[in-house]
């Protein structure tokens, strides 16, 4: 007798996972899932809580009656596979994302199966974390020279609007003696 399917992922019985027994078929979500699960780099599935839901929007008869819409919370303050300088720039880059106990929700409803959707989230997952720990290239000093000067000439251009603008209210003033 072997042990229950969320065993071998590495899930508790107790957790909020709701997923099913992975299939045999050409699932990409259960390839994704196992991937971020081998991938040192990747996010853990201990720190993810994947919940699904009734997609919104067309969808047919069987729109109300299927819970297709993924959505995955991922813990950043506890993933410690994540250093902390790429989660800070995670949290500034995708504030919006996060809620205020410090976990990212992501919900695409970009198809109409679990599946896929559940792919997409650990795949954006993936990509907002790649995203982050890019190093930012250091700029040339033929670059920096460049948008110093661009730089300023915006500034005079939005300096000279300005100016013609006060021109055109001034004289547009009536004095009153």
């Amino acid at each position: 007798m072997s042990a229950p399917w969320f065993l071998h992922w590495g899930l508790s019985r107790t957790g909020p996972w709701l997923l099913p027994p992975p299939s045999k078929g050409p699932d990409t979500a259960w390839r994704v899932l196992d991937d971020a699960q081998q991938a040192s780099n990747d996010n853990p599935i201990d720190h993810l809580t994947i919940s699904y839901c009734r997609s919104c929007g067309p969808g047919g008869q069987n729109v109300n009656k299927v819970n297709s819409e993924a959505e995955v919370r991922f813990h950043l303050a506890i993933a410690d596979r994540i250093t902390e300088p790429v989660r800070q720039k995670m949290v500034i880059i995708h504030k919006n994302k996060i809620n205020r106990s410090g976990e990212l929700i992501l919900t695409p409803e970009s198809s109409h199966y679990q599946f896929r959707n559940l792919a997409d989230c650990l795949q954006k997952i993936r990509d907002m974390i790649t995203e982050a720990s890019q190093i930012p290239k250091e700029p040339s000093r033929e670059d920096a020279v460049l948008r110093r000067i661009r730089v300023e000439n915006m500034n005079w251009e939005r300096l000279r609007k300005k100016r013609i603008n006060s021109v055109i209210k001034r004289s547009r003033r009536v004095d009153m003696d």
